[in-house]
C-alpha cells in the first residue's frame, strides 16, 4: 500500500495493478477516518437544526461552528496534509500502471482533460477506468520489464 511513497517522484518503469489499486484503497480508508468526523458533526448539527423535525435548533449549528469545528476541523486539515502528499505519488503511480499497459503517460493527461467535458466525461471516465483494471502486457515492453517478473512474462508466452 505504500510502496507509490517510496517512489514519490518515479515516472519511469511500470507498476502492476495490485501496487496501483492498494493505493487506491489506502487513500480510501484515511479519507474515511480523517473525513467522517467532520460529516458526522455537520450532518448532526444540521439536522439539529432542520426545522421540519420538532424541537431542532438552529442554534445548535451555530454553536456547532463557533469553536471552529473541534476535532473535526482538524481532522480535515490533516486529510488536506495526507492528500498533498498523496498527490504526486498518485499521479506517478497511474502513469507507471499506464507502462505496464504499453501506453504513454500522456494518455492521462488526455483522460483528465477529455474527462472534464460533461457527457463525454463519464464515458471518458469509464474507458480510463477499464485501462487501468485491465492487466499490463506480458513481458517487457518500451517502459520496461515487466513488473511481474521474467518467471510471470514467460507464462504468458
Amino acid at each position: 500500500m505504500i510502496l507509490p511513497f517510496k517512489r514519490y517522484v518515479d515516472f519511469q518503469g511500470c507498476s502492476r495493478r495490485l501496487e496501483f489499486w492498494m493505493f487506491a484503497l489506502l487513500n480510501i480508508i484515511v479519507g474515511l477516518v480523517l473525513a467522517t468526523p467532520f460529516y458526522v458533526e455537520v450532518f448532526g448539527a444540521a439536522m439539529a437544526a432542520d426545522p421540519s423535525v420538532p424541537g431542532s435548533d438552529t442554534a445548535a449549528m451555530e454553536a456547532a461552528f463557533a469553536d471552529g469545528g473541534g476535532i473535526s476541523t482538524i481532522m480535515i486539515g490533516l486529510y488536506g496534509l495526507y492528500a498533498l502528499a498523496a498527490f504526486i505519488p498518485s499521479i506517478a503511480v497511474t502513469i507507471r500502471r499506464l507502462h505496464d499497459r504499453n501506453m504513454s503517460g500522456w494518455w492521462y493527461l488526455g483522460f483528465i482533460v477529455l474527462g472534464i467535458i460533461p457527457i463525454l466525461g463519464l464515458i471518458v471516465s469509464i474507458a480510463f477506468l477499464v485501462v487501468l483494471v485491465l492487466p499490463g502486457t506480458p513481458g517487457p515492453n518500451k517502459y520496461g520489464p515487466s513488473p511481474k517478473g521474467e518467471l510471470m512474462a514467460e507464462t504468458f508466452e
